[in-house]
């Protein structure tokens, strides 16, 4: 008795992964500069070399979506390539999972033991009495044992009209999902639509943000550990923003070219996993940094 056995598509060899590479390098090494030269307040290479990777980034990203696109369309993937695709996207979300939970636990550590040891906790209370007696261990760490003074971002402001515009924003992809699966083509254009708009203007008022709190707070990278993580965290996030985004942007110019059926979507469903995973990590991060 014969086998029948389900088709597998194995692609030919790619330079997408090396290029993308060579775009998270250059983004990682001119940002380290960049920052060096906003310290120094000096003009360098790092802004330019930063510049450069995002635009491999994006180059990287068009390329080797267009090469899925293509295959998915020339009817090349199975049953099995889609459980593929699916089990690769769950893996990358917990991955970045772990990526933020790394930033969670170093702010703990800075606030809830770092934090009190400065100020004389434990054993610690010759060394605080001696070092820094003039030392008050409060969060958010607006002056540092060695006296740099910064004032802290407050909620309610800008941080509050984000999160309620990014929680907008996956009730909206939600309404577009939904028009996806019932097949109501006008209700999936229109949601999708707003969700990249309501993005972008996060990422606009998230910019304005960080004009905000250093022309006017004072609040720096070298503002000691409250900028130092207040930096790390909504920066990683609002480039996790930014890459979410493009994601959607890519699949609403696939729906505008009337890709995706109720049954076959995955590619929809993938850029709606990652948008509502950076959407949680916002909630943790306003109450973590900004309220608690």
């Amino acid at each position: 008795m014969s086998k029948t056995y389900e088709k597998y598509y194995v692609p030919a060899q790619s330079p997408w992964p090396i290029v993308g590479a060579v775009a998270l390098f250059c983004i990682a090494f001119g940002a380290g500069h960049y920052v060096i030269d906003m310290s120094k307040q000096q003009s360098g290479f790092g802004g330019w070399l930063l510049l450069l990777g995002l635009a491999i980034l994006v180059f990287m990203l068009v390329g080797w979506f267009r090469n899925v696109i293509d295959e998915s369309m020339s009817g090349l993937y199975s049953s099995q390539m889609d459980r593929s695709f699916r089990q690769g996207m769950s893996w990358f979300i917990v991955s970045e999972v772990m990526f933020f939970m790394a930033f969670f636990g170093a702010l703990f550590y800075g606030r809830v033991i770092a934090m009190e040891w400065l100020g004389g906790a434990s054993n610690n209370a010759m060394t605080f009495a001696i070092l820094w007696p003039d030392f008050q261990p409060v969060w958010p760490l607006v002056k540092t044992p060695g006296g740099i003074e910064t004032q802290a971002m407050p909620a309610w402001g800008l941080p509050a009209i984000n999160t309620a515009i990014l929680l907008i924003s996956s009730v909206t992809l939600h309404f577009a999902h939904t028009g996806l699966e019932q097949n109501k083509r006008g209700q999936l254009k229109g949601m999708l639509f707003v969700t990249l708009l309501l993005g972008v203007i996060f990422l606009c008022l998230q910019g304005y943000e960080y004009v905000h709190a250093y022309r006017d707070l004072g609040l720096r990278l070298d503002s000691g550990f409250y900028g130092n993580t207040f930096y790390l965290l909504t920066g990683f996030h609002g480039l996790h923003v930014t890459l979410g985004a493009l994601i959607l942007f890519f699949v609403f110019l696939r729906v505008l070219k009337g890709h995706f059926t109720p049954e076959k979507h995955f590619a929809f469903q993938a850029g709606a996993w990652y948008w509502h995973f950076v959407d949680v990590v916002w909630v943790c991060l306003f109450f973590f940094v900004y309220v608690l």
